[in-house]
């Protein structure tokens, strides 16, 4: 029996992924699709492209669901958790910053660190875009104790980073050949980020320098951390490849990567490689997919028993 979904927050970014990615999964029926502003209009009102995808249409009620995706903004999410009674048997995603931080009732959901924990969990709290792409550059490094210092990181998002609403910077007048920094060294998802290494290190006593910065695309992330360490570059690249050995959707490639490999997937590739005594690690992504909706149902299917991989396996853009 397919396991029934409903979607809170269905009209934005993020709501809109998950539609598209449960509308084609083959173990769930969508329960109900949540919107305040959209209710009574088909998806297609606010999401063009499933025009001819679906008749179904999005509504003010919440139903009943063996899981629910809240693709709701931050601070709202846990508002809607105050005031909403769910059921406690079914298990709850919130793609908000609002549960992340560690010690409460949701379990954070990274997989290729949390795979154990995200299983049979019933609330989960889902990483951040540039939090998942950071952390998955360095996950191996930490467990081995083979970063030395601080750790540097830049990374560049598309304009769908920014969310929905409109703003001067997600204007397209702003963003067509522009690019630039923003909220430097003091970005919302460090603190996530600080967590996981001290998870993994509780020894660490260094810093993670982060500069986030909005590019003139679309949709991903590209990282690039870099930090001092022990490893030759040979020992580098064996150990990330055996971390992510078991996992289905981060890979270690055998060459430089780029956007265009992972847009429209839920696939994490990675670039490894040491020089001059440091490791330097590149991290592409989806953010909307592997930095949001994506990993969602991915921390979702884990949670019902499901195929890690169910409904996932997309078809990257190429050209």
């Amino acid at each position: 029996m397919k396991k029934r979904v409903g979607v809170i927050g269905a009209a934005g970014l993020t709501g809109g992924e998950a539609l598209r990615v449960l509308l084609r999964h083959p173990d769930v029926e969508l329960a109900f699709a949540h919107s305040r502003s959209q209710a009574g209009k088909p998806f297609h009102a606010a999401h063009p492209d499933l025009v001819g995808e679906t008749d179904h249409v999005f509504g003010d009620a919440i139903g009943e669901a063996d899981a629910y995706l809240l693709c709701l903004g931050h601070g709202e999410a846990a508002r809607f958790l105050a005031g909403t009674v769910l059921p406690a048997d079914a298990v709850v995603v919130d793609l908000s910053q609002d549960h992340r931080p560690r010690g409460g009732a949701f379990v954070y959901g990274l997989p290729e660190l949390q795979r154990d924990a995200v299983r049979g969990a019933k609330r989960i709290a889902n990483p951040g875009c540039f939090a998942t792409a950071i952390q998955l550059a360095v996950l191996p490094a930490f467990a081995a104790g083979a970063v030395q210092g601080d750790v540097q990181a830049g990374a560049t998002t598309g304009s769908t980073g920014a969310g929905q609403a409109l703003s001067a910077t997600s204007h397209f007048t702003w963003r067509h050949g522009n690019h630039s920094p923003y909220k430097a060294l003091e970005h919302q998802h460090l603190l996530e980020i600080g967590q996981t290494l001290r998870q993994l290190a509780p020894g660490f006593d260094g810093a993670v320098h982060f500069i986030p910065q909005r590019g003139a695309f679309t949709r991903g992330i590209v990282a690039v951390v870099h930090a001092a360490t022990s490893w030759t570059d040979a020992q580098a690249r064996e150990a990330y490849q055996a971390w992510y050995a078991g996992h289905p959707f981060t890979h270690v490639a055998p060459g430089p990567v780029d956007l265009k490999q992972v847009a429209n997937t839920n696939k994490c590739l990675l670039h490894v490689e040491v020089k001059g005594g440091r490791l330097l690690v590149t991290a592409v992504l989806d953010n909307l997919l592997k930095g949001a909706s994506g990993q969602a149902v991915q921390n979702m299917n884990l949670a019902l028993g499901l195929d890690e991989t169910a409904g996932l396996r997309l078809k990257p853009i190429a050209y």
